[in-house]
């Protein structure tokens, strides 16, 4: 099938032809002709880089009337990137369309000149939801004559916090539209919503859901946590054309990492939530053009990252969800190119590696670190292959005869010696003596299996380096789901930029973590919330101090809890550490590191003998009991 023969007019056709379109994929086959000839709901699930834009973007803009000035269609997605990407690909897909208007409205922009181009006339407007809101409370956004919703991953927004806002939004359109849901992964909590906001819906699967890209190898290695940043200087030393992305879990640890890699030397940059639009846009415009070799990034943050030709994404940590891997691997191996993605992972991943496996339906395949030798052979044959191709420049033969006698007291073997050691003795020096890092990946096959309720972590308050432990008085009991809890945050400390670590829900209770430094913004915040009529209580979470006393038998409560205490002995057990490497390809041997996790610290499970007191301070309350929150 051809796209001239699914139902799309002269000017898009000749405006994908200009952009080399042949042939739709998958996705597109399926959607096109139903948003074109069909008014129901829709839903489509497809791998990341399946041109799921396109497959929306193409129908909607032939269904638009451009000889109405109003908003027609509203397209919302989770990020900045994201929108801007969106926005480009249709102007592209729409440019014979002369009189069809394109606006996109999104944070960190100018919003007087988003409200001029709005008041100028937009048919389709795509926008963040924090932006699309703002606007529509100015009376600059009107939704009332909106054909087409459009949520391009929803899964996203919800995990980002975005439940209410889609709320606000969704209801400003009138009740007759066609609502249109796109997205890679659909969670159980994304077909829950459904329900509320789509009527009906017919579902388009392309492939099996957590099938991974058919082009992409999937590697991991196994370390300790302590060592995570050494090995990925290894990957990358090993793999000298190296153009990919690393996937961190929060912001706080892409901006180390990424720092980290610029102080030692490696092309690479990162973008998180604190960079201004402009900054954004500047770090991706290097890494389109191939200027940036390596790109760290969170997973939201990365959202609309649309590059054909990445050859790595590796995992510095892995993700809770395991569909979220499935969509950081689906970034590499498009277009016909092979791809790999790498997971360095620790010993008590075992069981997450495992549970991996399963759902693509094919072997990870362990890798060892490279050694110093290794690395060192491959990257002097780059220099020597860089150096052959090199061009010469016209303007060294002038300088050929002063060269020559500086150097003619050397012969053939001893000038080549110098030559290369001039370039290459950094790395020699840097790898001599290198530590192996790798550990048995049966290791974990126990721990994996077994305490592994919890890793190491401080549970007195300051769970982690950074950061406060909190404890809610909502749970499972009340269906608190962990995005619930990360709106609950956004709300009460009207901050959306918060750094929100670790969450556990409970039964009766849940504990989540949050940047120390907003310590004072989450208790005052939370003085007096309520969530769906039911009254919060949220306090820093102190267990008991018990140090030094040996652990009886546990109670029965405790049983039930599961959580229990447990001594740590072991280093960088805790995922996302700072290694506390750093320095100008410095000795991996030197330096002062700093081994968190190391020496002889206590850490509670989830449910402690000190945290149980909060369960029964708060198991009799009824409210909390009997009202089942609805999400």
């Amino acid at each position: 099938m051809t796209f001239s023969e699914i139902g799309l007019n002269n000017d898009i056709l000749k405006a994908i032809t200009d952009l080399g379109f042949e042939t739709p994929t998958p996705i597109q086959q399926e959607a096109i002709p139903f948003v074109l000839d069909e008014e129901t709901d829709l839903i489509a699930l497809a791998q990341t880089g399946t041109g799921k834009t396109a497959a929306f973007g193409l129908p909607v803009i032939q269904k638009i009337d451009s000889d109405r000035n109003q908003t027609q269609a509203i397209i919302l997605c989770p990020t900045r990137e994201l929108c801007l990407q969106i926005t480009k690909d249709i102007e592209t897909y729409a440019k014979y369309l002369k009189k069809l208007k394109i606006t996109a409205v999104y944070g960190g922009a100018n919003i007087q000149t988003q409200i001029r181009a709005l008041n100028s006339g937009s048919q389709i407007v795509v926008g963040t939801p924090g932006r699309v809101i703002d606007l529509i409370n100015r009376k600059k956004l009107k939704l009332k004559d909106v054909e087409f919703v459009v949520l391009d991953e929803a899964d996203e927004m919800l995990n980002m916090g975005f439940k209410d806002d889609l709320d606000t939004i969704l209801a400003e359109t009138p009740e007759e539209k066609q609502t249109l849901l796109f997205s890679a992964t659909m969670p159980k909590e994304v077909m829950r919503i459904t329900k509320d906001y789509m009527f009906s819906p017919k579902t388009i699967e392309v492939a099996k859901r957590n099938e991974g890209a058919t082009d992409v190898e999937h590697h991991y290695y196994m370390v300790n946590a302590r060592d995570r940043y050494k090995a990925l200087r290894r990957i990358c030393d090993v793999n000298p054309d190296i153009y990919g992305i690393v996937f961190c879990r929060t912001r706080r640890e892409t901006k180390e990492v990424s720092d980290k890699l610029m102080q030692d030397g490696y092309n690479a940059d990162a973008i998180h939530g604190e960079l201004s639009q402009q900054q954004r846009d500047h770090v991706m415009g290097r890494f389109r053009k191939k200027n940036l070799h390596i790109l760290v990034a969170t997973d939201v943050a990365a959202r609309g990252i649309d590059i054909n030709e990445l050859t790595h994404v590796i995992n510095y940590n892995l993700p809770d969800d395991n569909e979220i891997y499935i969509h950081r691997s689906g970034r590499t191996g498009r277009a016909g190119n092979k791809g790999i993605s790498i997971i360095i992972s620790h010993s008590r991943e075992k069981r997450k590696l495992f549970s991996i496996e399963k759902m693509l339906g094919k072997e990870l395949i362990l890798k060892k670190v490279p050694g110093g030798d290794e690395i060192c052979t491959i990257q002097l044959l780059k220099l020597i292959d860089k150096i052959v191709k090199t061009d010469i420049s016209p303007q060294i033969e002038k300088h050929l005869p002063i060269i020559e006698e500086k150097l003619s007291h050397l012969d053939k073997e001893e000038l080549v010696k110098h030559f290369v050691s001039a370039e290459f003795n950094r790395f020699l020096s840097f790898y001599k003596n290198a530590p192996d890092l790798n550990i048995s990946a049966s290791k974990g096959r126990d721990s994996g299996r077994e305490k592994g309720r919890d890793s190491g972590r401080n549970r007195r308050g300051h769970s982690d380096e950074g950061f406060t432990r909190f404890f809610i008085n909502l749970g499972k009991t009340h269906k608190c789901e962990p995005q619930n809890l990360i709106g609950l945050v956004n709300e009460y400390t009207r901050n959306r930029n918060l750094q929100i670590g670790k969450i556990d829900i409970l039964q009766g209770f849940s504990f989540f973590e949050v940047e120390s430094s907003a310590e004072k913004d989450v208790l005052e915040g939370f003085a007096d919330s309520q969530w769906n009529g039911y009254k919060l209580t949220v306090e820093i979470s102190k267990p008991k101090n018990d140090e030094g006393k040996r652990r009886g038998k546990p109670s029965n409560s405790e049983r039930r809890g599961g959580g229990g205490y447990s001594r740590s002995n072991n280093s960088g057990s805790g995922g996302g550490r700072r290694s506390g490497f750093s320095g100008n390809r410095r000795s991996e041997e030197g330096g002062n590191r700093r081994n968190e996790g190391s020496g002889n610290k206590k850490s509670y499970g989830g449910n402690s003998s000190g945290e149980k007191s909060f369960r029964s301070r708060f198991k009799d309350n009824k409210s909390g009991s009997s009202k089942r929150g609805r999400d």
